[in-house]
């Protein structure tokens, strides 16, 4: 039921919104509060009450607007949809700075997600004994295959982004979130014949356009 109403509510703006509910709530919870309103939630995340009021109506979630909800039902419904009782499993490719810093992430642990390994071409930072294991590249494949990963991390020069895109999707990944400064997109060539619902996505993060438009606000804002 609550996947049929992931699919109805629609698309990756609502799952970020459920995400940011959860960790205000939990905020919430950790003041002490019990019962949250709808302008406190919209408030918090930037967006309308009726925004709010209608994402949890669209999970059945009970509440009013006088009433207000209460925390723990709601993050209960929430975790069920977003399954934050699942460990996510998901490896980092590129192991320089960035990678190194998204594989030692520990805000993943509260939202249920798990780095569990990185990869890398470098023989100086491969180590298969660390907390974290880091693995030459052409063990990917083995690895993911043996794991049941569906979701991993670029994070390489631009240059090589193009072809480890290629090797993560004859692996079996599903899902990239592509730090590499090269925009990605997703080919067919590598999922099986009759394999017709195989895909991948691929969300490409544009750091320095978004600082560009962010020091052009501020100047903005300034004048």
């Amino acid at each position: 039921m609550l996947h049929n109403k992931m699919n109805q509510a629609g698309d990756k703006k609502f799952i970020l919104r459920l995400s940011k509910y959860k960790r205000v709530l939990q905020q919430f919870k950790a003041l002490g509060m019990e019962r949250v309103f709808s302008n406190n939630l919209g408030d918090a995340i930037d967006v309308t009450p009726t925004t709010v009021r209608k994402d949890f109506a669209e999970l059945n979630i009970p509440g009013s607007k006088r009433g207000g909800y209460v925390i723990d039902e709601v993050l209960k419904r929430v975790n069920e949809l977003l399954e934050q009782d699942k460990p996510k499993k998901l490896i980092v490719v590129g192991c320089g700075k960035i990678g190194t810093a998204l594989l030692m992430y520990k805000g993943f642990e509260q939202d249920g997600l798990m780095a569990v390994a990185g990869f890398d071409i470098d023989p100086k930072k491969i180590d298969p004994n660390a907390t974290i294991p880091i693995f030459p590249l052409e063990e990917l494949k083995t690895f993911v295959k043996k794991n049941n990963i569906k979701v991993g991390i670029i994070s390489v020069p631009a240059e090589s982004a193009s072809r480890v895109l290629d090797l993560m999707i004859e692996a079996g990944i599903r899902g990239v979130l592509n730090f590499a400064p090269v925009e990605l997109k997703y080919t067919k060539r590598f999922i099986a014949k009759n394999d017709h619902t195989a895909g991948c996505i691929i969300h490409n993060m544009h750091i320095s356009p978004e600082l560009i438009n962010l020091f052009f606000l501020v100047k903005k804002q300034e004048e």
